[in-house]
This record gives C-alpha cells, structure tokens and sequence, in this order.
C-alpha cells in the first residue's frame, strides 16, 4: 500500500512543481483510504503557512470534522519543517511516512532534541521523491544566472 501513496503523494507535489512551488506532496490516510491531500501554495498565495503538509491537515480535520487526527497516516514527499512537524504532533497523527530529507530544515533529522511523542516515523527514500525536488531548485538556479 506504500507504493501507491507516495504515488499518490508525488501526484501532489507534481501539481505545485507545474506552477512553481517547492514541490512537496502531502496525503492523509484512514484505514488504507485518502481522506486528504495537499500541496505547497506560498506562493500562489503569498500565506507563509501554506505548506502541503498545513493545508492536507486542514482538510483532514474539515473531513473528519474533528482536530484529532488519531491513527491516522500521513505520507509526504519532503521531510517536514519544523512548523509542519508542530501541527503534525498538534493533529495527533500516528504514522508519517517521509518520501525523502531535508538537510535544509527538516525537523526529523536535525540534531537537536525532540520531544517523545506517540508517532512512528518511516523514512521511505523515494528517489522520485529526491529527484522532484532537485530539479526544481536546479531548475530555479539557473533561472537566476
């Protein structure tokens, strides 16, 4: 089931990297159904916080009709920030599944301290997932020369 939601979540970021967005795909899931998806939109919508992980637990919670997002799954292409990563622990997620790192500013794999909490991380190593993002800020660079 894996295999098809990064499908699904590479999907997502696909949409923002057609209308220049970092490419991050997001997808929410409930017992092996999406419930939810999202996609960067900071800059179509000049909101700071609309990252594709905010605005797929939005919908989630607008779904659900409910914040708690329990024993729930979340697969996204790009390692969270560490906003992302506060409203993932804040919706109570229980699975994130992480299509590939953000030596950038990715919560998950900077060294300082994290705090215990119930939520099992996955890291997938997508390559597809990798080379998304790679072109895009390849394809970015060589805009600004």
């Amino acid at each position: 089931m894996n295999k098809f939601f990064i499908k699904e979540t590479i999907k997502e970021a696909l949409y923002s990297y057609k209308i220049n967005e970092i490419p991050v795909g997001c997808i929410i899931t409930k017992n092996d159904t999406i419930i939810a998806r999202g996609h960067n939109l900071k800059e179509q919508t000049n909101i700071s916080t609309n990252h594709a992980e905010i605005i797929c637990i939005n919908n989630a919670c607008s779904y659900l009709k409910s914040w708690k997002l329990n024993s729930l799954s979340m697969y996204v292409s790009l390692e969270p920030c560490i906003m992302c990563a506060g409203a993932i622990f804040e919706s109570r997620i229980q699975n994130l599944y992480i299509g590939t790192s953000n030596p950038f500013n990715g919560f998950f794999s900077c060294n300082y301290h994290k705090p215990n909490l119930n939520l099992n991380i996955t890291w997938l190593n997508n390559k597809t997932c990798e080379l998304l993002i790679n072109k895009f800020f390849k394809k970015l660079r060589k805009g600004h020369e």
